[in-house]
């Protein structure tokens, strides 16, 4: 690749002047740790939504995504169908209750529910899983500046580390999330300007091109297949997936707790319908890209196939272009490295550090704390940011592998919690510990694909941890109030009531306009289905 030049390092340096400035900006509003945590809980849902639907689709997908389907075609759009549905369960069941609580950590539930131990267990889950997430994020960034300028990957992933930190330290929450709506709309238009360009430079008309890429093999959405060691089929898109990104987006720290800055329950349902709807048409762009630029380079193998959108940006030539989606690429992929950096550190704060260590502290003081841990995680981060270089296949494929260890045992825990009347805190951990042991065996002794480890771990989870609690603990004669049931009745008898402004209130009620997400993925299936059938 050629010389960066200096229009694209000057449109790359003023987007991140730019970041910098906002969270400059924002930081005038830190002085608590309540408002390094939720910010002063004033931000409109729509641009929560922005954050929520950034949080995941950043460099990752924009990278991945094509890198992914360039390799194994548009089959693997499957991966991403369910969001419609993933969203209607969330913010049914899970958002309520993290919404209703008001605290900082959705992690709290589990102490309320089952006891310290499980609320730790999970806080330690989601440390390892976002510190594996985090560092592929920083992994796909520093590749994009290493690509571009021609210095070594491992000196960029610690370069980026240091900007983002900086600019996480400053801003707090409100600073994440305003950074990331103004970072995904140039992310958007990066991605627009790209299809537009490829669709253009293609060497024949769309409709030919995808007729050749459909017998190639790369056309093959809906696979109906019932063979459980393929990856991409209807079947871990409507099941297996559901469960994993059920878990990715109702008990995940990063993302729940850009929803509970909301003003009111009403505005954090409405961020996350926005997640539900815009997600299939982004995730759709980025992988028809990559089956688009295996017909542009004629199926050409690449060094490293997370590069392709780089190299094509430079392969057109158009002035500015490259420093456009490189600047897309790096600021978007730091808004969602800021936001780790911030859920890490208020985990770490409210459910270790202020719990067992220094209790009953000044906000001051958790807030300096806060800061000083996200200096930590900032550095430890870099460990596996250094070991994704290493791989040369998506890195939003090898991140989503690696994160479907974990997501079985998360879901079982809320889903027990929300569900089962006589599951104990001794029963869910052993249930836990036997849910990693049969994913761990069927991730090293069977060829079952990596989407159905969540599956997997919580077919486990569940009657393990439901029958241990009753040999060890017996049969509960109260029914928790953090319980569907228990909330249920707790209204009931307190005649509080069920709705605000039109929306529920009370965990396992569905608010009408969630119908639609129900709606709008059939409909995503039957495009799908026309779409391969007709071309």
């Amino acid at each position: 690749m050629g010389s960066f030049g200096l229009l694209n390092w000057t449109i790359l340096i003023v987007y991140l002047i730019g970041n910098l400035l906002m969270g400059l900006m924002f930081s005038k509003n830190v002085n608590s740790a309540e408002d390094y945590y939720l910010g002063s809980k004033k931000i409109p849902w729509w641009a929560i939504g922005f954050s929520i639907l950034a949080t995941y689709v950043s460099a990752m997908s924009f990278l991945g995504g094509p890198a992914w389907s360039y390799a194994s075609g548009l089959g693997v759009m499957m991966i991403h169908i369910n969001y419609p549905i993933v969203i209607f369960i969330v913010i049914t069941l899970f958002l309520p209750f993290f919404y209703n609580s008001g605290v900082a950590s959705i992690y709290d539930y589990q102490e309320q529910r089952f006891g310290k131990k499980a609320r730790s267990v999970m806080s330690i889950i989601f440390m390892m899983t976002q510190t594996l997430s985090s560092a592929a994020v920083l992994y796909a960034t520093a590749l994009v500046l290493s690509f571009i300028t021609g210095i070594e990957i491992n000196f960029a992933i610690v370069v980026i580390t240091i900007v983002a930190l900086a600019y996480t330290l400053m801003g707090g929450i409100s600073a994440v999330i305003w950074t990331d709506v103004i970072q995904s709309v140039i992310l958007m238009i990066g991605a627009g300007i790209i299809f537009y360009f490829l669709l253009t430079d293609l060497p024949q008309p769309l409709m030919t091109t995808l007729s050749e890429l459909k017998a190639n093999g790369k056309m093959n959405i809906l696979d109906f297949t019932l063979d459980s060691k393929v990856e991409a089929t209807v079947w871990t898109g409507v099941i297996a997936m559901v469960m994993f990104h059920t878990t990715v987006y109702g008990a995940n720290q990063m993302v729940v707790q850009r929803a509970l800055t909301a003003k009111s329950i009403g505005d954090a349902k409405k961020s996350f319908l926005f997640m539900g709807f815009a997600a299939f048409f982004v995730y759709f762009v980025f992988l028809l890209l990559g089956v688009l630029f295996y017909s542009y380079y004629n199926g050409q193998d690449f060094d490293n196939n997370n590069t392709i959108v780089l190299q094509f940006a430079a392969d057109t030539g158009l002035p500015g272009l490259l420093g456009i989606i490189t600047a897309a690429v790096l600021a978007a992929s730091l808004s969602s490295l800021d936001s780790a950096l911030n859920s890490l550190s208020t985990v770490t704060t409210l459910d270790f550090y202020e719990k067992y260590f220094k209790k009953n502290a000044s906000s001051t003081h958790y807030l300096k704390a806060s800061r000083w841990f996200t200096v930590i995680w900032a550095g430890l981060i870099i460990i596996p940011a250094i070991l994704f270089s290493q791989s040369e296949g998506s890195v939003l494929e090898l991140l989503t592998k690696v994160g479907s260890y974990f997501v079985g045992a998360k879901l079982s825990m809320y889903l027990l919690g929300f569900y089962s009347q006589h599951t104990t805190e001794r029963g869910l951990l052993i249930g836990v510990a036997a849910g990693f042991l049969a994913v761990w065996v069927a991730a090293t002794q069977t060829d079952v694909a990596w989407p159905w480890y969540c599956a997997i771990g919580f077919i486990v989870n569940v009657p393990i941890s439901i029958g241990v609690s009753l040999l060890l603990d017996g049969r509960q004669n109260e029914i928790s109030v953090y319980t569907i049931k228990g909330q249920k009745q707790m209204y009931r008898e307190q005649n509080l009531p069920v709705k605000q402004d039109g929306w529920y209130v009370i965990p396992g009620k569905v608010d009408t306009v969630s119908w639609l997400l129900v709606v709008f993925f059939i409909a995503t299936l039957v495009a799908l289905y026309v779409l391969t059938v007709f071309i």
